[in-house]
């Protein structure tokens, strides 16, 4: 019975490692230039396992509440409850999660998307392209 017990308690715990090595979740990033924490940002997955990211809350006071310099069907949309990452999905046989496109509300510019899970899915490595040039943020995990 003991053993039964364990081996159930093993698998519990191995499920919850395995399921935060996913950008699923809600995760809190910095603000480039202040490195203060900006915004919290859901991540989910639909069926296909396509991830989508919506701005949750804004940790900060945003001179401008509205996506004004975006140039598609988010422009002039709140901020707050905006759709930012869209279309990525799992590299085969990686921990690696990319084909999507990142918006930055702030400059309306879209990003080529690279998110990899790091330090056992407590952080989330995101990556921007455009071009040969990119930026990268590390997001901390809040649940």
């Amino acid at each position: 019975m003991k053993k039964i017990i364990a081996l159930a308690a093993g698998l519990v715990c191995a499920s919850a490692v395995f399921s935060q090595m996913t950008p699923e979740g809600l995760w809190r990033n910095v603000d480039d230039k202040t490195g203060q924490p900006k915004a919290e940002i859901r991540i989910t997955a639909n069926s296909a396992g396509v991830l989508t990211g919506v701005v949750e809350k804004a940790l900060t006071a945003s001179p401008e509440p509205l996506c004004t310099a975006c140039s598609d069907d988010r422009k002039d949309k709140p901020k707050v409850g905006m759709e930012i990452i869209r279309g990525a999905k799992k590299a085969e046989g990686k921990d690696l999660w990319d084909g999507g496109k990142i918006l930055d509300p702030e400059n309306g510019k879209n990003y080529t998307l690279a998110l990899e899970p790091e330090d056992g899915g407590k952080k989330l490595k995101v990556r921007g392209y455009i071009g040969p040039f990119f930026r990268t943020q590390t997001w901390q995990r809040i649940q």
